[in-house]
């Protein structure tokens, strides 16, 4: 199961507090939803690779296992399969280590458009395959 699916409840280096409660966790390899379930899907994986167990980047981001490669490829398969025809997939990234177009390199399909600020990118995908999903 990625890093990324946990609770946190702790203070930082810095003395400040920092809390992850999600209302739910998933694991994003493997969606508990049926197939066309949500016409928007926001994915914000883990995007470092390396970071100290203890360092408040590992805690705030989680860390992606040893084959990111796969996990993320799984990760993009599944908001695809649960967005519903023509659907919006938003992807958010930071190049801090990894690069996007190594990333974008594990889905074939093709972003409409991103946005760029410093290390941080939001990249907006259409789910414009009614061939993988039955339409509703």
């Amino acid at each position: 199961m990625p890093s990324a699916n946990r609770t946190v409840d702790t203070t930082l280096c810095d003395g400040r507090h920092f809390s992850i409660a999600p209302d739910a966790q998933v694991d994003f390899t493997a969606l508990p939803f049926p197939d066309n379930s949500f016409p928007l899907v926001v994915f914000d994986p883990p995007h470092l690779r390396q970071a100290g167990s203890t360092g408040w980047l590992s805690v705030k981001y989680g860390v992606l296992p040893d084959n990111w490669q796969d996990i993320l490829r799984q990760g993009f398969e599944e908001c695809f399969r649960v967005l519903v025809p023509f659907g919006t997939l938003v992807f958010k990234w930071s190049e801090d280590q990894v690069r996007l177009r190594d990333v974008l390199s594990l889905t074939d399909r093709s972003p409409l458009f991103g946005n760029r600020r410093g290390k941080t990118i939001w990249v907006v995908f259409q789910n414009d395959r009614m061939d993988c999903h039955e339409a509703v």
